[in-house]
């Protein structure tokens, strides 16, 4: 439900419109230095209003460490934090609880926990849970350094140029979605198995954690469909297990060769659009036109490379703590 991983198991907790949003790691070794600045680079990454296409809304996003860290390195316990929701506008969805929003959790959370669900915000099921997963990954990349993890983007709204695709937006009055690609370096070798644990596996159900994901490639993804198989294949030139090419994407068998781990996912447009919908209005029973007020993302792919990242480091940590590549105490 809200908790992935085994060793470095997080937790996280909240929801968009509460007092804060939170997260839970288990399994962080002791010993590791960790400050508030540490999660300052990633956290205003994520952040919007500061840059074109993100929603103006805006927090301050520094942790608060309730457990696990003193003397300013972790304990080894369970290190809790907690980033407070302060500037907040929940009237705007008071007005349209009557009416789910297209494209959104609203009807389904409606249905499926009777109308207790926090709807503000979209409560936990909110874009805003995503900095717990941004600080997760905060904690995972300082403990599989000198592994890096690193995210962009590759396209908006179809366009390679970041700038022209938000432009075609901005004349639609309307949002878009983009791809955000992912690559890590310095990889070991052996890490994950075959099948249902393979890497693939467990980053795939990392990335669809977050929320407006709808598709996951990696290497050359689906354009090895297109291909033949001599073209495909990765030549081994030596004993450490380096190919020539990297159309599998660092992965083979489930299992790390050792190469550059490269992996996409697709991002959809932001359910919330100014533009015209129809929605059931599930007091009368009638459908009825409908436009989502309030403060949104033109773009959410724009946010997400931290996220990415995060999702990412979380994973790598778990797999190198299983294989004994980090050790209890740093």
């Amino acid at each position: 439900m809200n908790q992935f991983g085994r060793l470095f198991k997080v937790t996280i907790f909240g929801e968009s419109h509460g007092e804060s949003v939170g997260l839970v790691i288990d399994g962080c070794p002791a010993g590791m230095p960790l400050t508030v600045e540490d999660f300052i680079e990633d956290t205003e990454r994520r952040k919007g209003g500061k840059q074109k296409g993100t929603t103006p809304r805006q927090e301050d996003d520094l942790p608060l460490f309730k457990s696990g860290l003193f003397n300013g390195k972790t304990t080894g316990a369970p290190l809790t934090l907690l980033f407070e929701n302060n500037n907040t506008r929940s009237a705007d969805y008071e007005k349209q609880r009557s009416v789910p929003r297209p494209g959104h959790a609203d009807m389904v959370a409606h249905q499926k926990f009777g109308g207790h669900e926090d709807f503000r915000g979209g409560g936990h099921f909110s874009g805003r849970l995503t900095l717990c997963l941004v600080a997760a990954g905060v904690v995972a990349k300082k403990m599989i350094a000198p592994l890096k993890v690193v995210a962009s983007i590759l396209e908006v709204g179809g366009e390679r140029d970041i700038e022209k695709g938000l432009e075609k937006a901005i004349a639609e009055k309307d949002s878009v979605g983009g791809i955000v690609e992912c690559r890590v370096s310095g990889i070991p070798t052996g890490l994950g198995e075959p099948f249902f644990d393979s890497v693939e596996s467990l980053l795939s159900h990392a990335a669809f954690a977050i929320p407006a994901v709808r598709g996951v490639e990696f290497g050359t993804g689906f354009g090895a469909a297109r291909m033949y198989g001599l073209e495909h294949n990765d030549a081994i030139v030596d004993m450490s297990g380096l190919t020539r090419t990297n159309h599998a994407g660092g992965v083979v068998g489930g299992i790390t060769n050792g190469n550059e781990l490269v992996w996409r996912i697709a991002i959809k447009p932001t359910s919330s659009t100014p533009k015209e919908q129809h929605t059931l209005n599930w007091e009368t029973g009638v459908q009825e036109d409908f436009s989502v007020r309030g403060r949104h993302d033109l773009c959410i792919a724009l946010r997400v490379p931290p996220v990415l990242e995060g999702v990412t480091a979380m994973v790598m940590a778990d797999l190198m703590l299983l294989e004994q590549k980090i050790p209890r105490v740093l």
